[in-house]
C-alpha cells in the first residue's frame, strides 16, 4: 500500500475534499477515546492522504469539545508523517480580510480545561517540547509554495490566538487580543499544534479568515455572512491543498 503523503484535518466548512477519490474510511479506536469520526483514505492528483473532519463530518462538534488528542494519535498510528489543518478565523489586523487565507506562524493559547498533553501518566521522566515555532516550517514553506503555484494570494505569516469558545469573543477581548500581538481568532489551533508536536509531526495550518473579529468592523457577526465568506475561503483552501500535492 502506498504512503500516506499528508493528512489533512478540515475545520468548519471543510468537511469533504473535492477530488479526492475515496478508497475507504477507517474507524481508528485509540488509547485516548474515539476520534472526531472514521479517517477517510483517498487520492488526489494521484497521491495518497488521509482526511479527517475535526468537528465530526455533519459539523456536530463545539471546538471545546474535539478530543484533539485521539484525532492525532490515530492518525500518527496510521503512518502519517505531515498534517495540514484548515481553520476557520477572525480577522484582526488589517491585512486579515474575510476570505483571505492565511499561513499562521505563531500562536498564543488562550483555552483552558482542554486535554492538552501525550505526556502525563507513566512517565519515567517528565518530558518537555520545544515549542518556540509551533508550526513546521517544511509544511509551512510547502503551503507558500503551493499558494504561490496556485496563483492564490495568501497572507504569509501571522500570529493566531487561540480562544475556549464555542462564542465568539466581545469586542474589547478583541483588543485585548490585539494588544498582545495577535493578528487572528480562532479556537481549535491549540491544543492541536502541541500535541502534533508531542507526537513529532509536521503540522502546519491554513487559516480561511470568515469575518471581522467583534468590534473590527460596525456590523453584528452573523453566521449568514460566515457561511458566505467561508464558501469563497474554503474554494480557495481546496486550490491549495490540490497545489499540494501536484
Amino acid at each position: 500500500m502506498s504512503t500516506i503523503e499528508f493528512a489533512v484535518i478540515g475545520g468548519t466548512g471543510l468537511t469533504e475534499i473535492e477530488g479526492l477519490e475515496v478508497i475507504h474510511r477507517e474507524v481508528v479506536h485509540t488509547p485516548y477515546g474515539e476520534p472526531s469520526g472514521p479517517v477517510t483514505h483517498g487520492m488526489i492528483a494521484g497521491k495518497r492522504i488521509a482526511f479527517l473532519a475535526r468537528h465530526g463530518y455533519t459539523h456536530n462538534i463545539p471546538p471545546h469539545r474535539v478530543n484533539y488528542r485521539a484525532n492525532l494519535w490515530a492518525l500518527k498510528s496510521l503512518g502519517v508523517k505531515k498534517v495540514v489543518a484548515i481553520a476557520a478565523v477572525g480577522g484582526i489586523t488589517p491585512e486579515m480580510q474575510p476570505m483571505r487565507l492565511v499561513i499562521p506562524d505563531q500562536i498564543i493559547d488562550y483555552t483552558y480545561g482542554r486535554a492538552h498533553t501525550f505526556f502525563e501518566d507513566g512517565l519515567t521522566d517528565v518530558t518537555h517540547i520545544d515549542f518556540s515555532w509551533p508550526y513546521c516550517t517544511e509544511m509551512r514553506n510547502a503551503l507558500l509554495t503551493a499558494a504561490e503555484c496556485a496563483k492564490l494570494n495568501v497572507v504569509p505569516r501571522g500570529t493566531y490566538a487561540a480562544t475556549q469558545g464555542p462564542r465568539l469573543e466581545t469586542a474589547a477581548e478583541i483588543i485585548r487580543l490585539e494588544r498582545d500581538g495577535c493578528d487572528l481568532v480562532g479556537m481549535t489551533a491549540m491544543p492541536e499544534a502541541a500535541l502534533a508536536r508531542e507526537l513529532d509531526l509536521c503540522y502546519a495550518a491554513c487559516a480561511v479568515v470568515a469575518n471581522w473579529a467583534a468590534g473590527k468592523d460596525n456590523e453584528e457577526i452573523t453566521m449568514e455572512d460566515i457561511h458566505q465568506n467561508l464558501v469563497v475561503g474554503m474554494t480557495n483552501a481546496r486550490a491549495l491543498l490540490r497545489a499540494l500535492v501536484c
